[in-house]
Formats: C-alpha cells, structure tokens, sequence
C-alpha cells in the first residue's frame, strides 16, 4: 500500500481538482490518501469533498513539515507520497511509484512541466528531469519507503521552510538510493503569475545558496517573504 499525504492550508480550490483525481486513480481503494490539514486552516477543505478512500487529518501544528509528519504517524503503507495540493500527478502516478520501488530503489521524485505555455518555464522544467542543484524542492513529490523515512528522523518541524532539501540532504548523506521518474507532473504557475519569472527565479537560487550555507530556517522563511509575493 502507497499512502499519499497532502499536507494543505487553505487550499480548497487545489483539493477540488486534487482529490477526485486521486480517487479515480485509486478506484480499487487500494492505496490510501491523506490530507493533512494545519490547525490554522479556515476554508473548511474537508467538509465539502467526498470523502471516498480520502481521510482529512485535522494538524495540531501549521506547518509544511509538522503536517506531513503528522499524518505519516497515521499513515498505514508500507511507502509514503509526499504530494503537493497544487501539484497534479500523471495518469500512471501509483504505478509509477509501485514500479521504481519495485526495481530496488528505495524513494524517488517526479520530473515535472507547469500548467503553462511559458517557454521560460519549459526551460525551467526540464531541469527537473536529472540532479541537479535544485533535485529535492517539494514539488517534485517524494515517495520513499517508511521505514527510511522513519530512520532518517521524518522531516525537521524546525525547518519551517526547505524542509524538503533538508530531508533530501540527509537522503544523501546516507546514500539512500532514489530514482526521479520521468513522468511529469503538473505544477501551478502561480508564483510566476504572481511575481516576476526573473525575481521568482533570482530569489529560489539566493534561497538555496543560503541553505546549503547553513542559513537558518526561520531567516530564510523572513527572506522569502520578503522577496516574493505568496498572497494566491
């Protein structure tokens, strides 16, 4: 069993895509989805789905990393999916996973396109198909077994941004073996469309240099909300 978590603030208008997508994808109920929503989430996102195969876990904490965690204490398969709410998975999703896993990697991460025709962010795309500097961003949706993901320590609650290249570094320091599969997802625009292409893209690599420099989270987190317009 996949268990696929979606950690999820605020995000009603993603989940009305999301999770039937999800549903028609597990239409056996074979895998089971989480959405893991903070404690400070006001748009009542499980109160209006169907709750078919799909169980809402109401966060004590806000949080990327306390979410996921949180529903990973719950979670009962034997691989946990670490999906985005406004990320959309390709048709062959689960048995993509199924597949990677099988063939003796331990996790892995999508490749992925944006829901738009920017050539700009083709570009940016196709970076995510090999490793790279930005491998590992939350985006790509990482899938790893759950007795790794438990021995590795979960995700750090204290990283309140980046919490996925930190996981992802420490994937690395115990040579965890991980595939990226080239089946794309689909990743909302919206920061683009938000902000400039040029200030979205100076501030993710000023973001990165500074963590891979040891800059805490908490000055991070001040920098990005500085830098960019998250108000979507």
């Amino acid at each position: 069993m996949l268990s696929v978590i979606v950690p999820a603030h605020n995000e009603r208008e993603n989940l009305v895509k999301l999770i039937p997508l999800l549903q028609d994808l597990n239409s056996s109920n074979e895998h089971e989805i989480l959405v893991a929503l903070s404690s400070k989430n006001k748009d009542n996102s499980g109160e209006f789905l169907n709750a078919n195969g799909v169980a809402f876990v109401k966060c004590q904490k806000k949080g990327r990393a306390c979410q996921m965690n949180e529903a990973a204490a719950i979670a009962k398969g034997e691989v946990f999916v670490f999906l985005h709410a406004d990320v959309i998975p390709p048709k062959t999703f689960f048995l993509d996973i199924e597949t990677t896993i099988a063939k003796g990697f331990d996790a892995g991460f999508f490749s992925y396109q944006f829901d738009s025709d920017s050539f700009l962010l083709k570009i940016n795309a196709s970076f995510t198909t090999k490793d790279g500097i930005f491998t590992g961003g939350g985006d790509q949706c990482l899938f790893i077994k759950k007795v790794l993901f438990n021995a590795l320590g979960q995700f750090d609650e204290e990283q309140v941004l980046m919490e996925d290249f930190e996981f992802f570094q420490r994937m690395k320091k115990h040579e965890i073996p991980y595939k990226i599969v080239h089946s794309d997802l689909i990743v909302s625009a919206r920061k683009y469309q938000t902000n400039s292409y040029l200030r979205v893209n100076l501030s993710n690599l000023l973001l990165v240099v500074l963590f891979k420099l040891g800059c805490p989270s908490c000055k991070l987190k001040s920098i990005h909300n500085r830098l960019l317009n998250t108000s979507y």
